[in-house]
């Protein structure tokens, strides 16, 4: 039986690949995944199947950083593109192979006439259609909520930025608590906006119990976020009556998404951190109003004393020449201002009262002081026994403290 080693089999692979490829081949191609080192660029070229995300075709390619260096300025200032993943590009290359490396693509020249790709043209001409609609800015306009605790979010459930999320608001420094409702959906893939769009049509059928919308995943390559730059989610996120944070976990490019978004961060936890925020700022401004509260009392006060002290003057002078007159005046406003005091300092005791009720309401121990409890699971709150199983294991609060049971039967 005859036979080679591998290096020879390698050996007659460049030879022919050599013979066949002897000079540049001008390809077209989309980049779906980019990055930089050393001013060398290393690129992952596709393509794609029309009408569809499936992929046919994929190959690494390098532009090396002498050749890159000129090719970049060159693209960018004929096209006004950035040179970056999601591009559809003409690229004149070297085929190589190598024996360790297998077969890879040498860019040394683009054509920057050719069109920038078409996942960036689909989003240019949805961009354009949601302008025209005159319905792209909707969500933003919203106003957003002082105390935004209730929380729908639409992610996978087993992602690492679903727990990030989670995680980072039960562990926040200021123990604000929060009401983080998951609605699972498909986040990458074919699926992933029917998916998407269901979940927000489940979140509109419990809109009351809501404060604001998040939509969130792990990081990923740029071809997985395609689904975000789809029209029809883009539709239903400008029109959705609550406003919706998208921290889709990218740090490249921005989707459609991001762009009709109330409000767009970079990654899950960054989505967690707004929301602690937005609850750090109105805690700033109750205190602000207590403050500005407390002083206005304390200034009145000083105010009508000193005017009390005048009017004692005045009555003294009054009794020293015998100005019965305005003696008698002086009585009735010395009363009548007895009663000014008296009436606004009743009404600022009010208005703290009524702040102080509206922070008690918004917590949970406003339930469980009235003779209610609270059950976890896992620690978040059980509203209902579809949320339990039998042998599950969960925790119920009362005012003196918490006790742990295992579900022996759920009826």
């Amino acid at each position: 039986m005859n036979s080679i080693s591998l290096s020879e089999l390698t050996t007659k692979i460049r030879h022919t690949i050599n013979q066949e490829f002897d000079s540049n081949i001008w390809v077209r191609a989309e980049i779906s995944e980019m990055h930089v080192n050393n001013g060398h660029c290393y690129m992952e070229l596709i393509e794609k199947e029309a009408d569809s995300d499936n992929i046919l075709a994929k190959m690494r390619a390098t532009c090396w950083a002498s050749t890159f260096r000129m090719l970049k300025p060159y693209f960018e200032s004929s096209t006004g593109e950035t040179f970056r993943a999601g591009l559809k590009v003409l690229v004149s290359v070297l085929v190589e192979f190598s024996g360790l490396y297998s077969i890879s693509l040498n860019v040394r020249d683009i054509d920057p006439v050719f069109t920038i790709g078409e996942l960036a043209a689909r989003r240019l001409q949805i961009i354009r259609q949601l302008n025209e609609e005159g319905i792209a800015d909707m969500n933003k306009q919203l106003l957003f909520p002082e105390l935004p605790q209730r929380i729908a979010v639409i992610s996978s459930e087993t992602a690492a930025g679903y727990g990030d999320f989670c995680d980072q608001l039960k562990k926040n420094a200021q123990k604000y608590v929060f009401y983080p409702k998951l609605f699972p959906a498909i986040m990458q893939g074919s699926q992933a906006e029917q998916s998407i769009i269901q979940a927000l049509e489940k979140i509109f059928s419990y809109i009351d119990y809501f404060d604001v919308v998040v939509i969130i995943r792990g990081g990923g390559a740029t071809t997985d976020l395609s689904c975000f730059d789809s029209y029809n989610i883009a539709l239903n996120c400008t029109q959705f009556p609550l406003p919706i944070i998208a921290g889709i976990g990218h740090q490249r490019d921005i989707t459609i998404l991001d762009m009709v978004a109330h409000t767009s961060v970079k990654t899950p936890t960054a989505a967690a951190e707004f929301l602690i925020e937005k609850l750090s700022e109105a805690e700033s401004t109750l205190d602000s109003i207590v403050f500005d509260i407390s002083e206005s009392v304390k200034n009145t006060i000083q105010h009508e004393l000193n005017k009390l002290e005048m009017t004692k003057l005045r009555f003294r002078q009054a009794l020293k020449h015998q100005y019965l007159m305005e003696l008698n005046l002086n009585l009735k406003y010395i009363f009548r201002l007895k009663n000014l005091v008296r009436n606004r300092i009743v009404r600022e005791e009010n208005k703290l009262k009524l702040l102080h009720t509206k922070i008690e309401t918004y917590s949970p121990n406003f339930l469980v002081e009235r003779g209610y409890s609270i059950t976890t699971k896992n620690g978040i709150r059980l509203t209902s026994t579809t949320e339990i199983n039998s042998g599950d294991k969960i925790e119920t609060h009362l005012p003196d403290g918490s006790f742990s049971s295992k579900v022996l039967e759920s009826k």
